[in-house]
Formats: C-alpha cells, structure tokens, sequence
C-alpha cells in the first residue's frame, strides 16, 4: 500500500466538510416533524416513549452523509502504479552544467561530478539531456539531444586539463543555460558545483533562469578544495532542490517525475490504475439500506 497515490486529492476537502454536516446534524438531535422546535425536551422524550410521536432516526442523514464520503474518496482517486505501464520517452530538457573550477577538477570532487552526472543521465527517463562545463567561462559541450547515452563518454574523459580557463564563474553557466533552455518547455537545469563563486552576479542569473520557467536544481561537493563552499547555495533561493551529489536521489527524484504528463489524463490512465470507481461504488451499500421498509 505504499505506492498508494492520489490522482486528485482535492476531492478530500470534502470530508471534513461532511464531519461537521455530521457533528451538526447530531447535536441536533433527531427530527420530530417540527415538534421539537415548540416542545419541551422531557416532554418530546416522553411522547416518544409513550409511542405518540414517531421521529426519524438519524439513520437517513447518517447514511447520506456515509455515501458521500465514499464518494468523495472515490472521486480523489486512489490509485496504484501499473505493473505492467508502458515506458514512455518524457518531453522537455535536461541541462548539465558541471563546475570545472580547479577547486573541483584537481580534486576528489571530479569522480564525484562525474558519477551524479551519469546517475542524471539515468534519471531522465527520455527527455533530452545537454551538457555545459564551466570554471572562468562557460562552454556547452552538448545540446539537449534524446540520444543521452552519447554524453557518457564525454563525461567520463573530464579531467584537470580539460578547461582552457581557470576560475569559477558559476553565472557564466547559468546566463549559457537559459539561452540554451529558453525555448524548451519543462525544462531543468541541474548544476553540479562546489558551490565556489556563487555571487552577486550568478544569484541574478539564477533569478532570470527560474523567471523564465526553468527549473534550478543543485547537486553540491562537499569536501573539494579551495573556493570550496556548499553553503554559498543557500544564497540562490530560486533552487528547487539541492542534495549532494554522492545522494542525489531527492534531485533525481524530481527529474524523473518531471516529465510532461502532469495533468494529462491519458498518461495517469496508463501508468495508475484508478481505484476510485470502485470505492465510490461503495457508497450505494449505505444508500440500499434506504429503500428498505420498515415492518
């Protein structure tokens, strides 16, 4: 049951409107025809025992009010995903930007860029993926192209000398990435950096990249030497996510469920199998009991 999701779970602001229907409808009292308004309680007890007034119940109310519930838990659509869902190719960009600085390239935190990068690549789950590496400027090595498994090799020859410039000038990558993106719907950013030269200027660029409607996320080295400093990306509040790259999983969490099929009922029917037909079918189990005559 811990796959259980639901398709539309605004459905279930109506219970608790139902339980407050139902906390009325009890401190009420049960319904005496009218008699209850100009009939002193004891008295109204009295009449009912002694068989003179017939008065509902509550039952009635109470089993509205169940089949309700039913159905507005039918109507939020509990759901459980598809064993047997087709695998479908994503829609938008995915957009690398590596941070070559020599903080990162001449250390240890270069294995680590470059294993969060493959783990990207893995997660995006057929959207195009591109790749930018940066340090004193910025450099797209890759447009956003659907054959991603061609970036694994460029990825996995970087090294110390493969940056022409030195620094670290992380706006550099962000300014190139929203020209790059700015005309591709659902489009993600992911920056792998140590977080060296996070300033005034990339705080800007990042601000513009987010305004556009790209997303910001950040998968962070720590332990890298140098301008090393994790916590500058606390700076960059447009950040949709930020994990460090030895556990991306909450960054690669996100790009995987970012494709472009929210909203879209014909994707959710392939990949969820609704239940919610099924438990709002339960709510005529309360309403038969209606129909039944009293002896």
């Amino acid at each position: 049951m811990s796959d259980l999701e639901l398709l539309r779970p605004w459905w279930l602001a109506a219970l608790p409107l139902l339980a407050a229907l139902a906390l009325w409808a009890w401190r009420r009292g049960p319904d005496a025809g009218g008699w209850q308004k100009v009939m002193p309680a004891r008295m109204l007890v009295a009449m009912r025992k002694l068989g003179h007034l017939h008065s509902e119940t509550g039952k009635a109310g109470l089993s509205c009010l169940t089949a309700a519930g039913l159905l507005a838990l039918g109507l939020s659509g509990p759901a459980v995903p598809r064993a047997d869902a087709p695998i479908l190719a994503g829609s938008g960009a995915i957009l690398i930007a590596i941070d070559m600085s020599p903080s990162v390239a001449t250390s240890p935190a270069l294995t680590d860029a470059q294993a969060a990068a493959a783990q990207v690549l893995r997660a995006a789950n057929g959207r195009a993926v591109g790749l930018v590496l940066y340090s004193g400027d910025a450099y797209d090595v890759a447009a956003p192209t659907a054959d991603a498994a061609t970036l694994e090799t460029q990825i996995a020859v970087l090294g110390p000398d493969t940056m022409p410039q030195k620094g670290s000038r992380p706006a550099a990558a962000l300014a190139l990435a929203r020209q790059m993106l700015s005309k591709i719907p659902d489009a993600d950013l992911v920056l792998i950096s140590d977080g060296g030269g996070i300033d005034a200027a990339a705080i800007a660029e990042a601000e513009r990249l987010t305004g556009d409607g790209i997303g910001l996320l950040v998968l962070t080295l720590p332990g890298s030497g140098g301008q090393a400093d994790p916590g500058a990306f606390s700076e960059l509040a447009s950040v949709s996510e930020t994990a460090p790259a030895r556990t991306p999983e909450p960054v690669l969490r996100l790009i995987s469920a970012a494709g472009a099929f929210h909203g879209d009922g014909t994707m959710t029917a392939l990949r969820y199998r609704d239940l919610g037909p099924f438990v709002a079918a339960l709510a005529l189990v309360p309403l038969l009991g209606l129909f039944r005559r009293d002896g």
